[in-house]
């Protein structure tokens, strides 16, 4: 493995940006100092005064493999992940089969291992009859278990009270929540039908899936942490209510940790009448005052990390009435850049990468330190780029930013001191590495 020394960079972490040269050395970080010589033994990358960051750590994407490779592979949407800057992702189990056994989720690693390009995780699902699994997960090698306190697919929504008292009370490794009361949205579709008929507007989906349907899951789940000290992260936070629950403590002294979503950061009700179903998504986005709400709650600590929620869908499957289109929508190309244009660099990197590392506790990755993975990426603050369908990597080939300038652009990104991203360009032969938990 080569080294590989990066120059003229000014680095990201931990609240500071500081002009510096970083070593890279059989896939870590050996070096970093303001001036570090080159030899005639390393590869020298000049970022040109450009910011270097650490890799996004994605603790929340739907990458669709197995079972619905149409709309997306672990080749396809970590490729396109790679030019985002996201250099690990955390894989949700609503795939074909959903991954409810160990059995299944190992067959994902062994697959993700063949075509994954960035590093890589899976979360085992929670059913209302498989505990006897969640006992058995391996907690240094598996990221965490996903509970859907809500709608889902198949066998994977939880309404058992017993199995969720017992994942509560005896699950110690990090339990991802998606949290929305199931009745009261069934009760609000009867009536916006019964208003409407089956053309339901898609304005109306944040008064489905309303503000009481998340903040009374997110304070049952809330609460049933405290009372069994669980380990609980709840995701893609959408309402100002639901943040009056959670605290701005610091993230080491936290069980209880929050996320919020890009899609959910920068749009808000009035934009469904531009967008329609292309930005329908479960939570569903809501208005102007909840958005504005979540990017304070970034700022003051209240959320703790930020996570895509990346769901391709085909755009016929989109383009239906509003009981046919499904929910969800690619993200991961344009998360970073879409924080840039309301945070600092500082806090993009402590939301992407040093949080859901805290949190999780990724083995050596999330920061630029001596001897942690060289997952790295670079961004010009000064390259402003428009998504467009020319630019977008995901399969399914559409994005709900389309249109949309940035003033940032992701440039290059290093995945364990290889050179995954560079120039608009993939290296194809860059496979990642199963991430470890210091757990």
């Amino acid at each position: 493995m080569s080294t590989i020394r990066i120059v003229n960079s000014r680095v990201v972490n931990e609240g500071f940006i500081r002009e510096n040269d970083v070593l890279i050395k059989k896939g870590r970080i050996e070096n970093i100092s303001s001036s570090i010589k080159g030899t005639s033994f390393q590869k020298t990358f000049d970022a040109k005064g450009k910011l270097l960051l650490p890799g996004m750590i994605d603790a929340h994407v739907h990458f669709r493999e197995p079972g619905l490779e149409n709309k997306g592979t672990l080749s396809s949407e970590s490729q396109a992940a790679l030019s985002g800057g996201i250099t690990s992702i955390m894989e949700m189990p609503n795939t074909k089969p959903a991954a409810v056994t160990n059995e299944i989720l190992e067959k994902k690693f062994k697959n993700a291992e063949k075509s994954c390009h960035t590093n890589f995780s899976f979360y085992l699902g929670a059913s209302n009859s498989n505990f006897n699994e969640l006992e058995k997960i391996d907690s240094k090698n598996v990221c965490g278990i996903k509970l859907f306190l809500g709608s889902s697919t198949g066998n994977l929504m939880v309404d058992s009270s017993e199995q969720i008292e017992k994942i509560f009370k005896f699950i110690r490794v990090p339990i991802a929540l998606h949290c929305e009361v199931d009745y009261i949205i069934k009760e609000n579709e009867k009536a916006f039908e019964k208003r409407f008929g089956k053309n339901i507007p898609f304005n109306q989906h944040g008064l489905i899936r309303s503000e009481e349907a998340c903040f009374e899951s997110s304070k049952f789940a809330v609460e049933l942490a405290k009372k069994y000290n669980s380990h609980i992260h709840i995701l893609h936070m959408t309402t100002a209510k639901e943040l009056e629950l959670f605290s701005n403590e610091e993230i080491n002294k936290k069980n209880i940790t929050v996320e919020a979503c890009p899609h959910h950061l920068w749009f808000y009700d009035k934009d469904y009448d531009l967008k329609g179903s292309y930005i329908k998504c479960n939570p569903a986005i809501k208005t102007l005052n909840d958005r504005n709400a979540l990017r304070e709650a970034l700022k003051n600590n209240i959320i703790d990390t930020v996570g895509t929620d990346h769901a391709p869908h085909l755009v016929h499957e989109k383009e239906n009435s509003y009981f046919n289109a499904p929910s969800g929508m690619p993200i991961v190309q344009s998360a970073i850049p879409s924080l840039l244009e309301y945070l600092p660099a500082t806090t993009v990197a402590q939301k992407t990468a040093h949080n859901p590392s805290l949190i999780y506790k990724c083995l050596d990755r999330g920061f630029i330190r001596e001897g942690y993975f060289a997952d790295l990426t670079i961004i010009d603050t000064k390259k402003p780029h428009t998504v467009n369908k020319d630019n977008i990597k995901y399969k399914c080939k559409w994005s709900p930013f389309e249109g949309t300038t940035f003033s940032s652009s992701v440039t290059a990104t290093f995945v364990n001191g290889k050179l995954a991203y560079n120039d608009n360009k993939i290296n194809p032969n860059i496979r990642g590495m199963r991430l470890q938990f210091d757990r």
